[in-house]
């Protein structure tokens, strides 16, 4: 009788762990960051049709990186786990929070007992009537909910970014100066981004309920 192949249980997160990190972090970067009118997401991404950044509730927008496919999957499920919500009971119901408590439950139970895991992380950012605010929901491949203040780096090169946005970075910055952030940010020293390499999209209170607001490549010179 053969000996069952054995692997240690701390070997095999670990392996998991790697073969995630690694899939992420072959990807294109995002920058998300509180500005004077609610946050401020950008994100390289030259596809005109495969966003990364999109919108889950009047408040409530999503962002991923890593593979696309399995980031659009939570994006979806997000969505009607939000219309449900805000239909049973009421929209003031619906809160990051909760969506991202969701999302570490599904990402946690897939890196536990799934074979492959995810390779992704994603974002839920929310914001309210007042300025300073703005929550935003880091939530990891294995599930890892991190509740970050004023600004977050997912996936690519994220230390070297979060570097450059962390010594731009200010309370009440304009839509203008946090694009110009993120784009240095994202771009490194030894390239420029130009605007069809950009994926633009924020939350802004001022726009009444529904706060999404995307930018159009041909738009993102007026900011």
């Amino acid at each position: 009788m053969t000996t069952p192949f054995y692997v240690a249980p701390e070997q095999m997160m670990k392996d998991r762990a790697d073969y995630a990190r690694k899939g992420i972090a072959r990807g294109r970067s995002l920058v998300a960051m509180s500005y004077a009118d609610g946050v401020f997401i950008c994100a390289e991404n030259p596809s005109q049709t495969l966003h990364k950044v999109s919108e889950i509730y009047d408040r409530i927008a999503f962002a991923g990186v890593g593979k696309y496919n399995e980031f659009d999957q939570l994006r979806i499920a997000g969505v009607r786990h939000a219309d449900l919500k805000g239909f049973t009971y009421s929209r003031e119901d619906v809160e990051a929070r909760s969506l991202a408590n969701n999302y570490a439950q599904m990402l946690g139970q897939t890196f536990t007992h799934e074979m492959k895991p995810m390779e992704v992380e994603i974002l839920v950012a929310e914001i309210t009537d007042t300025p300073g605010e703005e929550q935003l929901f880091h939530i990891l491949y294995d599930g890892t909910v991190m509740d970050e203040t004023n600004f977050v780096v997912l996936g690519g090169d994220s230390e070297s970014i979060t570097t450059t946005v962390a010594e731009g970075w200010s309370a009440g910055m304009s839509a203008r100066d946090a694009l110009e952030l993120c784009r240095s940010a994202l771009a490194g020293p030894d390239r420029e981004l130009t605007d069809d390499a950009l994926e633009v999209a924020m939350l802004d209170r001022n726009v009444g309920r529904r706060a999404f607001r995307r930018i159009a490549d041909t738009d993102i010179a007026s900011l």
